[in-house]
């Protein structure tokens, strides 16, 4: 019997622990999320200064197409697609190929990412 306890317990714990987390990660501010990224793709100074303003006129267009419940999901990835190709010559600039490489993998999980997780929401109705 206390057996059962404790793994009722541990899974308890560990289930309140990855709900934290999840919420840690999707409450990240803009800032927080441009400096992952600057790490991620090791920016210089000047690139961050460069590529700020960029991002920073991306944001609204693509937080309208994803907030915009009229859109399917699939219009949704074209115009979000559509939005990036906007700004990738500007971006392509600024980085160097190893870094654009880089960019373009993280911007692919992030679609991946968003394509899951529209799935997991489809699939609890």
């Amino acid at each position: 019997m206390r057996k059962r306890i404790l793994l009722i317990a541990g899974v308890v714990l560990c289930s309140g622990m990855f709900s934290i987390l999840a919420t840690k990660l999707q409450a990240q501010t803009p800032a927080e999320k441009f400096e992952r990224l600057s790490q991620a793709l090791n920016l210089t100074p000047q690139q961050k200064t460069q590529l700020l303003p960029i991002l920073e006129a991306e944001a609204p267009k693509v937080n309208a197409i994803k907030n915009n419940s009229a859109l399917t999901p699939m219009q949704k990835m074209k115009e979000l697609r559509a939005v990036h190709e906007e700004s990738d010559p500007q971006i392509k600039a600024i980085l160097s190929p190893q870094q654009y490489d880089e960019w373009q993998q993280i911007r692919q999980r992030q679609i991946q990412q968003a394509i899951q997780q529209h799935q997991e929401n489809s699939s609890h109705y």
